[in-house]
């Protein structure tokens, strides 16, 4: 009789790979594998590494990114005993992934390599237009109006630091810390679309859509700098904060 027991020596055996990708969130339910039958991205990557390397993979991603959002660059990690030359697992993963989904790189890591606990920061951008496109509506939020950039500009500098984002989050009311430190907070136009860039060490459930939503209502005048401030220090945002769409918002950089 075989003994399919796992022997201390094969773990031995096993890799650690990192795994770069890019995706089209438009037609996933998030990235997180759900329960039911709705396409997510790490249910799809993982089901197509699994065929690949005829063994059940696990992957581990910086960060999870909410329906409809996007990636330029998400970064995962998983465990392997596959002997599998990485050119050939990459070149197997694109032939297979659907066209919203593209590895972008892919290497051999230390063991101890998380892609979530070893991230130092991440960087997310919106893409906001004033007007509807029919063109760019795949990858871009609206505001429908006109927007003042100068008041949005003051509200994002008074987000760099470390401040409690409660306020602007989807989270429990009972998670331990709502504490994320800003390093980069701005908005500039690019491409005929303004955009919003946010840096920290860590974020909340839909903290930067939410962010973006408050920022909008400063641009249109419904809702003056000091209110966001004011929400950082209480915990409170002071009317109904309504999240940017999905559409706009890209997981653009993880850094180690």
């Amino acid at each position: 009789m075989s003994d399919n027991r796992i022997k201390d020596s094969d773990f031995l055996l096993m890799k650690n790979i990192r795994l770069d990708v890019e995706y089209d969130g438009t037609g996933f339910y998030g990235w997180q594998r759900q329960s039911d039958v709705q396409p997510t991205v790490q249910g799809t990557v993982e089901a197509v590494l699994s065929r690949i390397l005829q063994e059940n993979v696990v992957v581990t991603a910086s960060g999870r990114t909410d329906r409809g959002v996007h990636a330029r660059l998400q970064v995962l990690n998983f465990m392997t005993g596959s002997l599998m030359e990485l050119s050939r697992m990459s070149h197997a993963l694109n032939c297979l992934l659907p066209v919203t989904i593209r590895v972008s790189g892919l290497q051999v890591v230390p063991p101890d390599f998380h892609a979530r606990f070893s991230a130092k920061e991440r960087e997310y951008r919106y893409m906001l237009l004033e007007t509807p496109s029919a063109l760019r509506q795949r990858f871009t939020g609206c505001s429908h109006g006109h927007l003042d950039l100068a008041p949005m500009r003051v509200s994002a500098a008074s987000l760099c630091g470390v401040h409690d984002f409660r306020a602007f989050s989807r989270e429990p009311a009972d998670r331990s810390s709502f504490i994320c430190n800003v390093m980069i907070c701005e908005w500039f136009r690019e491409n005929g679309a303004l955009v919003f860039r946010i840096r920290a060490n860590r974020f909340l459930r839909s903290m930067v859509r939410c962010l973006v939503g408050a920022m909008i209502a400063t641009g249109k005048g419904l809702l003056q700098p000091s209110e966001i401030v004011n929400a950082l220090e209480t915990g409170r945002l002071s009317g109904q904060l309504v999240p940017a769409e999905p559409s706009g918002l890209f997981l653009w950089d993880v850094l180690y």
